[in-house]
């Protein structure tokens, strides 16, 4: 399906999925891992929610991927799920989930610079530029790397973690949308998660997860969190940015930064007690409004297409 024949309905639903469901795997993934190492509990929810979804499209008469299918997507869901997700439940150890959700809300201003870094890419305008210090500055008083953790700073490790996923995501964002391999959204979708499997398994082998992985010890609630993350974080929530990806432009299929974190914090305060302090509420501000420019600037920029690019785009 081309952008021009996406309906606004399954656009709006689509968005409004990933608003919701992607706000409140932050919370699953921090009780995922309380008791369940964080690259084989992304390993085993990844593989799971991939094949149930590839069984699916099968039966339902899809065919067989071909092989550069495969290898595209399996870049992809390597950026995406080992870098961009399964670093952020590693991460998850040392920051609570509101403070991740808030820090994953800068994604868009890495995707703002992985497009301006892109063969052929536009340079930001002086607004967008602006916009983007302005979200440093949210994630710098937020991280506050001159305070110790006993003084209200954060696990600098932690946030090293989540600005690298958010880089590895904007790669991997950018990458599919300039991907064309023919497969269909939800294909995309089964192969990316399951792709991307190898490479969290190497991972989490190197730092030990599966040595020390033991199921008697998992609680009940880190087990109900990540069948919550398998059928709504992945195959209804992953499935949706996938399909938005080749749908929309990547600054509107992006704007689930301004909401996800609005859902994580108020949901970590309510169901986990995580701090709720001024310093967040402002860095969560400061970061929201930094986003919200950018983003109105990739839309103000994409509503004036000259002509020739806007047929151009209608064909692809």
């Amino acid at each position: 399906m081309s952008v021009s024949t996406a309906s606004s309905t399954a656009i709006g639903l689509a968005l409004a999925t990933i608003y919701l469901t992607w706000g409140s795997t932050y919370l699953a993934i921090r009780i995922a891992v309380e008791t369940m190492p964080p690259f084989a509990m992304a390993a085993i929810r990844f593989i799971i929610a991939g094949t149930l979804l590839y069984v699916f499209l099968r039966c339902r008469g899809a065919t067989k991927p071909t092989l550069r299918q495969w290898i595209d997507n399996s870049i992809i869901g390597t950026l995406l799920l080992l870098g961009g997700n399964a670093l952020v439940g590693w991460a998850e150890q040392f920051i609570v989930s509101s403070v991740a959700a808030l820090l994953i809300g800068v994604g868009p201003l890495f995707i703002a610079l992985t497009e301006w870094a892109w063969p052929g890419g536009e340079r930001p305008t002086r607004l967008t530029i602006v916009a983007l210090l302005l979200g440093l500055f949210g994630v710098a008083w937020l991280a506050a790397p001159w305070e110790s953790q006993s003084e209200g700073g954060l696990s600098q490790i932690g946030v090293i973690a989540i600005l690298s996923a958010c880089a590895f995501w904007s790669i991997g964002a950018i990458y599919s949308r300039h991907t064309k391999n023919g497969a269909s959204p939800f294909m995309s979708a089964a192969l990316q998660m399951l792709g991307g499997c190898p490479a969290i398994i190497f991972v989490g082998l190197l730092c030990g997860d599966f040595q020390r992985f033991d199921a008697s010890q998992v609680s009940t609630s880190s087990c109900w969190a990540v069948i919550y993350l398998i059928f709504i974080g992945s195959l209804v929530g992953f499935s949706s940015f996938v399909w938005l990806m080749k749908n929309v432009s990547p600054a509107l299929a992006s704007t689930h930064a301004f909401v996800n974190p609005l859902v994580a914090v108020v949901l970590g305060w309510w169901i986990l007690d995580e701090p709720l302090t001024a310093r967040t509420l402002t860095a969560t501000a400061i970061i929201i409004t930094a986003v919200a420019i950018i983003s109105l600037q990739k839309k103000k920029h994409s509503d004036v297409v000259p002509p020739r690019q806007a047929v151009a785009a209608i064909k692809s």
